[in-house]
């Protein structure tokens, strides 16, 4: 599940809590949920979900429970309210109870014969989820005839809600309203990679059926999402302009670099000895031609790499040693020379690296890079060392790490030692008693408190070593 619908999902029972417990006479009016299709959805079955468990018989804002109420007779006569709420009443056309679905039905024709486009505005997100339905279809089949006008399509197109932007797209596709150039830019301009796909693919078509538009290829080539840039080196041949795919060799994106080999090497050109001029020399070497010769490069090619590593630009160094492990030609001993880099691009290539080979590495040399003095991406590429490493090691590390100031390490190590088996570290003899109640009441804030006295008892610990906990680590 995405964090944007869990996120959703929690707010429609924080919304339907809110109903049910604030809800009674003499009380405000509690807040409906938004415009997010997954927040009613859950709205519902919240509502529905706690009225069974209560026996309130009054609530302000009683037509809403009724139209989420588990009787299907309460729910078709809330229906027969004076303007009920829309989207559960978009909801009830897909009721399990046939009169339900039948009066809620008319209900909805009704508003969407009134006002199709306010209509079609507030309610498509919701009714594309709920085609999913088994009995969806009917409200998904509103939407393609509601939305013939072509200024409302291009309204949806722009939708944060990318099952809607996604669907506009489908239908002013079919509706064949745009020439080759119009789709070329809609595909650049778009950050949704399935809708810009759809665009791209398009424009692609138009360009084999209708033949080369130079300003198409441009825009395709000038897009955000590396899908559609391939898409616009691709269509460089069949424009006459092959001779052009040698600047996107050097392109930020993988996908985009193997297309412009490709084409390249129809032009009769060497994309593998381009790439060789490019990283011998300092001045023109990017990281991103480091990546291309990799991805084409052999394995006697690894010299030419590392003299890469002393390059002074950290992406540099890092591509060279992304490329390194690409052809098979790194070692332990070289990526523990790097580990210390200052940049963190290496750190993290090198910790990449590493992590196949973590077993060996000593504890003592990964544990003196977690200490306080070392940069914080340093201590984070030694901490991933250390955790795939096991044993004590990781344990102290994340303990010693809780106080650091980077939000998404901090993070780590409080899960390593939420999740650490501290009864299983004793029983093994990894520590004694004595280290483990340290280092458990240095993270004693992490847990509440009927989880740490059991703790405290299995290590063998007294009840009187509980630390306060009002403490709290400096950070």
């Amino acid at each position: 599940m995405s964090a944007r619908r869990e996120r959703a999902l929690r707010a429609g029972w924080a919304s339907a809590e809110r109903l049910m417990d604030g809800g009674h006479p003499g009380h405000t009016p509690v807040p409906l949920p938004g415009g997010v299709a997954d927040t009613w959805i859950a709205f519902d079955q919240a509502v529905r979900d706690l009225r069974r468990h209560r026996h309130e018989t009054s609530y302000i804002g009683d037509d809403v429970v009724a139209l989420c109420h588990p009787d299907g007779y309460v729910r078709e006569g809330a229906l027969r309210a004076p303007d009920p709420v829309l989207e559960l009443v978009a909801i009830r056309c897909t009721d399990w109870v046939p009169a339900v679905r039948e009066q809620a039905r008319r209900v909805l024709r009704a508003v969407l014969d009134a006002d199709p486009a306010g209509t079609v505005r507030r309610l498509t997100p919701l009714l594309l989820r709920l085609g999913r339905r088994e009995h969806g279809a009917w409200a998904a089949a509103l939407l393609p005839a509601a939305l013939r006008g072509a200024s409302l399509r291009a309204e949806l197109r722009e939708s944060a809600d990318l099952p809607t932007r996604r669907f506009a797209a489908r239908l002013s596709l079919e509706s064949g309203e745009f020439d080759v150039r119009e789709l070329a830019r809609l595909a650049a301009v778009e950050l949704d990679p399935p809708t810009a796909r759809m665009w791209a693919d398009a424009a692609l078509a138009a360009l084999a059926t209708d033949g080369p538009d130079d300003r198409a290829v441009d825009f395709l080539l000038g897009a955000h999402i590396p899908m559609v840039r391939a898409s616009g080196v691709t269509a460089l041949r069949g424009a006459g302009r092959a001779a052009e795919a040698g600047v996107y060799l050097t392109d930020r994106s993988g996908l985009v670099r193997a297309c412009a080999r490709w084409l390249v090497r129809q032009d009769g050109g060497d994309p593998y000895a381009r790439y060789r001029e490019l990283v011998k020399d300092p001045a023109r070497v990017t990281p991103y031609a480091v990546s291309g010769f990799a991805e084409c490069a052999r394995r006697e090619d690894g010299p030419l790499l590392r003299a890469l590593l002393g390059h002074p630009g950290g992406p540099v160094r890092a591509a060279a040693v992304a490329g390194l492990r690409l052809l098979d030609a790194d070692d332990e001993r070289l990526l523990r020379s790097l580990l210390d880099d200052p940049s963190p691009a290496v750190a993290r290539e090198v910790s990449r690296g590493l992590l196949a080979t973590a077993g060996p590495l000593p504890a003592d040399w990964l544990m003196a890079r977690v200490a306080p003095e070392r940069p914080t991406h340093t201590r984070r590429a030694a901490f991933h060392l250390l955790r795939a490493r096991g044993g004590m090691a990781s344990l102290r590390a994340a303990v010693t790490l809780l106080d650091v100031r980077d939000p998404g390490l901090r993070e780590l190590a409080e899960g390593t030692v939420r999740e650490w088996n501290w009864q299983g570290s004793l029983q093994a003899g990894w520590a004694d008693p004595a280290e483990l109640g340290a280092l458990l009441e240095r993270s004693a804030h992490l847990f509440d408190i009927h989880q740490l006295a059991p703790l405290f008892d299995r290590l063998a610990l007294t009840e009187t070593a509980l630390p306060d906990r009002t403490a709290r680590p400096t950070r």
